[in-house]
């Protein structure tokens, strides 16, 4: 369809009916070529193609005989409604230059853009902006706005399957440099100048104001980043692997030859462009010989589902048989893949930029660099054995393979956790350089009843806890001749403990989402005690408490060292859970449900604490009530023996029967 349908028309148009001298587009002129089907309730996509082919050719022409000049008088303020017009002249620049791989981004970054844009003006009348492209241009609120007919020419371009499809073809990897014609790159340029135009005359006449939400700039990755930063050593051993490795078609090898080029250039953002497509393309084209299913190599045709990352990375396939390219990949490269375009936490690279959510010019260098690692890695995995040799000799590439082989998922909700783990004990030990008033320590002598139960309730669940630890990382000998202040800190230890996470089931993650909302809470409970504690310690010295103030911060001095050692239980057995989080997917539904609800019970018993020990509350008596009321529950679910650490160790005692 796209390579030939839109030229089996051969008509000369007259750009005067289209265009006008100063650049607005009459929307006629090129709403007339959609046809519709008989019953006029659907689009005959192949028939519109090919009358708006001479359309297109003709527009094509039009914006070749432009000067840049020219170009930016007539068509420039028109494209100031989207989230990028500056983007406009690289892509002139592009049509210029007649090479066909700088076309082809060219339509990826203006498909995106021009996604972007539209999700803005659907917010000016609707309230949640549609997901998929797909979706949106089919919505009433962008008919309200362009009119239905407008709206159907964008379908036919990039809103279906059936018609042109040119961003999805595109952004998945399905095209060849080649297979693009200029000419449809140079009529969605005309499209979104045309469409700025019909923006500006409803903003004028429904008198709403234009706010499109900033687009967002992608963090540097810092502790996600697993390679180091991509040398000139590793960009040439990468421009010779591209050359020989059989992971990339032939007729795609111009997309990695860019990419390089674009790298070189410091033009990160499109860098990741190409080398996520192609990465695609080359897996796909793994995935159907793997899994033995050719007929996944289709282009996206409108008759048959195509296969993209998100089929290509799943546990199963469609009929629900296994997915062999994960284990032919390998775990570390699963991964990989899984932290950049999939989990939630991540990046989302792929997801961000064909979304057109991201500010270009600011893409983080860390994240090509990363991407650009991994492709080396990976492409080497598919050259003569003799040549990969050669290449792993260089240090620079040693090192890369090295760390991919022991790559393990950084953005994985439980990784997160981890690091959510260890930053929240770090901010609980500086507590106790914290110096107790005279007044807290004397009425802490004088005793409490409650505080007193919590503290043997800690001792005891802590002793439970720490005969869990497993045997090789035990860091302790004999606890029952040393005061608790003194036992050894497991925490890092446990925390470094790999478990699996690739294709966690749903019930794993349910129970992850509680664990990290409690660390959260600790964690905000963590800061919130300590800036109280400056603050009034302060105020303390300075005198101008009043009695009551005074009092309530005594009764805090008390409660900050009871509740030091409980927060730093909840982590230890957060971490001791996460070791065995494997085993939650073994329990039966009841089982389950029970675990859960006591998961929540602790969750409940953080948010309580974190709501009254904020400033505004100061509710420092509460909070030991809270407590001794929590720590009686955790004693009372560790004696049923039904936590994740009491199940692993049941399932080993039955293994080794």
């Amino acid at each position: 369809m796209i390579c030939k349908l839109g030229f089996e028309v051969r008509e000369s148009r007259d750009i005067n009916s289209i265009v006008t001298q100063n650049g607005e587009v009459c929307w006629k002129a090129i709403t007339d070529c959609v046809v519709y089907t008989q019953s006029a309730q659907a689009l005959d996509y192949q028939e519109s193609v090919r009358l708006l082919g001479p359309v297109c050719e003709v527009i094509h022409l039009h914006l070749s005989s432009l000067t840049k000049g020219q170009f930016e008088i007539q068509y420039a303020p028109w494209l100031q409604w989207t989230s990028s017009p500056e983007l406009f002249a690289e892509i002139f620049d592009a049509l210029e230059s007649l090479q066909s791989p700088a076309v082809s981004l060219s339509l990826m970054k203006l498909t995106a853009c021009l996604e972007r844009a539209l999700g803005d003006v659907f917010l000016l009348i609707g309230k949640e902006c549609p997901f998929l492209l797909r979706d949106l241009l089919a919505s009433e609120e962008l008919a309200q706005v362009f009119g239905l007919p407008v709206m159907n020419v964008l379908r036919v371009f990039i809103g279906s399957p059936c018609g042109l499809n040119l961003r999805n073809i595109l952004w998945h990897g399905f095209a060849a440099p080649h297979e693009i014609p200029p000419m449809y790159c140079s009529t969605m340029v005309v499209l979104t100048a045309g469409m700025g135009q019909l923006l500006r005359n409803y903003l004028q006449q429904s008198e709403l104001s234009w706010a499109p939400r900033p687009l967002i700039a992608l963090p540097e990755l810092e502790g996600g980043a697993m390679f180091p930063e991509v040398t000139q050593e590793v960009v040439s051993v990468l421009e010779e692997v591209m050359k020989k490795s059989t992971f990339i078609l032939r007729t795609m090898l111009p997309y990695w030859e860019v990419a390089l080029i674009k790298f070189k250039s410091h033009r990160f953002a499109d860098c990741a462009m190409l080398l996520l497509m192609q990465l695609e393309t080359g897996l796909r084209h793994l995935f159907a010989t793997i899994n033995k299913c050719p007929q996944r190599l289709l282009t996206a045709e409108s008759t048959a589902l195509y296969t993209t990352f998100d089929e290509i990375l799943a546990k199963h396939l469609n009929d629900g048989e296994i997915n062999q390219l994960p284990l032919f990949l390998g775990e570390p490269a699963m991964e990989f893949l899984w932290d950049f375009l999939n989990h939630q936490q991540g990046p989302r690279v792929r997801d961000h930029l064909s979304h057109g959510e991201i500010n270009l010019p600011e893409f983080p260098k860390g994240i090509t660099d990363q991407l650009l690692a991994f492709s080396t890695v990976l492409l080497l995995r598919f050259v003569e054995e003799e040549l990969a040799s050669v290449f792993k000799e260089k240090a620079a590439i040693q090192s890369l393979v090295h760390l991919a082989e022991d790559y393990s998922a950084r953005f994985h909700p439980m990784s997160l956790l981890r690091k959510q783990v260890l930053s929240c004990e770090e901010s609980i030990r500086a507590w106790p350089l914290l110096p107790l008033l005279r007044e807290a320590e004397e009425a802490r002598l004088e005793g409490s009843s409650e505080i007193n139960a919590c503290n043997s309730l800690i001792i005891k669940i802590t002793y439970e806890l720490y005969h869990h630890i497993p045997e090789n990382h035990c860091v302790f000998t004999d606890l029952d001749n040393l005061p608790i202040e003194r036992w050894p800190r497991p925490l890092r230890e446990l925390c470094g403990i790999r478990v699996p996470t690739l294709f966690c089931p749903r019930d794993i993650l349910e129970v992850l989402t509680v664990l990290q909302n409690i660390v959260r809470c600790c964690t905000h409970v963590s800061h919130q005690v300590a800036a109280s504690w400056v603050r009034r310690r302060q105020q303390w010295v300075e005198k101008t408490l009043r009695s009551r103030q005074r009092q309530n911060f005594v009764r805090m001095s008390c409660s900050i060292k009871l509740l030091s050692p409980v927060l730093l239980l909840i982590l230890l057995l957060i971490a001791l859970e996460l070791v065995n989080i494997p085993v939650a997917h073994g329990k039966n539904t009841d089982e389950y449900q029970q675990y859960l609800k006591f998961l929540k019970s602790i969750l409940q018993y953080t948010e309580n604490l974190k709501a009254h020990t904020s400033p505004e509350k100061n509710k420092w008596i509460e909070t030991i009530r809270l407590t001794h009321t929590a720590l009686l529950r955790m004693w009372t679910f560790s004696e049923k023996k039904q936590m994740l650490i009491h199940l692993a160790k049941k399932s080993t005692s039955t293994a080794v029967l």
